[in-house]
């Protein structure tokens, strides 16, 4: 099989590659799993735990992720970490195929085949930034049908705010994989989007945002740790998912 192509144009995979690419990296996260298992006869902590973490994390207060990954090493110090910024559909893909073992989402849909348990919330609201025709406009003056209008970046993934924008049907012009890049394209003036009002808020503070119709263009999103339903997870795996509900059930 031809894996690559390597020329004057660049590098690229081939779709035979990438399937071979996909089959190795389970290959590796089985061999892992093997070594926390095999630990595990020995009534071990020992190994590697892969954890895949939702962006914008860090400003909102409602997450207590930081005291969990305190409480896990505390508990588990021998056990090494592999953490990744994931969208919520890349989260589900590597926890079902076994290279994540606890991933944190946003809540949209459900799987049959993985375990969801609450965590934290965060509230979103539609922005604009200081140079958009909106940004100075008088509330009461802007309908529904303008927002409709005008340039909408959104989350290229599977979320709750791509289900509110096609339910509003907003015009959308730009896709991002993360928020920070939809926070920057907010902020060129160019597009709306949606935020997290704990990551937005320096911003509006500086007078570089604004939000838009609050009562109508607002919701919350609410954060779940998944794990693969089957098989059980391990012992380490449950001692992170154990760490993160405490922290969150004290918050």
């Amino acid at each position: 099989m031809k894996l690559c192509e390597r020329g004057p144009a660049g590098f690229i995979v081939t779709d035979e590659g990438q399937r071979v690419l996909e089959a190795a990296n389970r290959l590796i996260a089985s061999i892992d799993n093997f070594t926390v298992e095999v630990n595990e006869i020995q009534d071990r902590l020992v190994g590697t735990l892969s954890i895949a973490l939702f962006d914008m994390t860090l400003t909102n207060p409602m997450a207590n992720v930081s005291a969990a990954f305190e409480r896990f090493d505390l508990l588990a110090p021998d056990v090494g970490l592999q953490v990744r910024m994931l969208g919520t559909n890349d989260t589900e893909k590597s926890v079902l195929n076994g290279e994540v073992h606890v991933g944190i989402v946003p809540l949209h849909r459900k799987s049959a085949s993985l375990d969801y348990f609450p965590l934290y919330s965060e509230d979103m609201y539609l922005f604009c930034g200081s140079s958009h025709e909106f940004f100075g406009r008088n509330e009461k003056k802007i309908s529904p049908h303008d927002v409709r209008l005008v340039r909408y970046a959104g989350l290229a993934y599977q979320s709750p705010s791509m289900l509110i924008s096609q339910k509003e049907k907003l015009n959308r012009q730009a896709e991002v994989d993360d928020q920070e890049a939809l926070a920057i394209l907010i902020l060129s003036g160019r597009y709306i989007g949606f935020l997290p009002e704990h990551f937005a808020k320096p911003y509006v503070d500086a007078g570089r945002l604004k939000r838009i119709q609050p009562d109508r263009f607002h919701y919350s999103s609410d954060f779940h740790a998944i794990i693969k339903r089957q098989p059980k997870p391990s012992r380490i795996a449950q001692t992170f998912l154990d760490c993160l509900r405490e922290a969150h059930e004290q918050k």
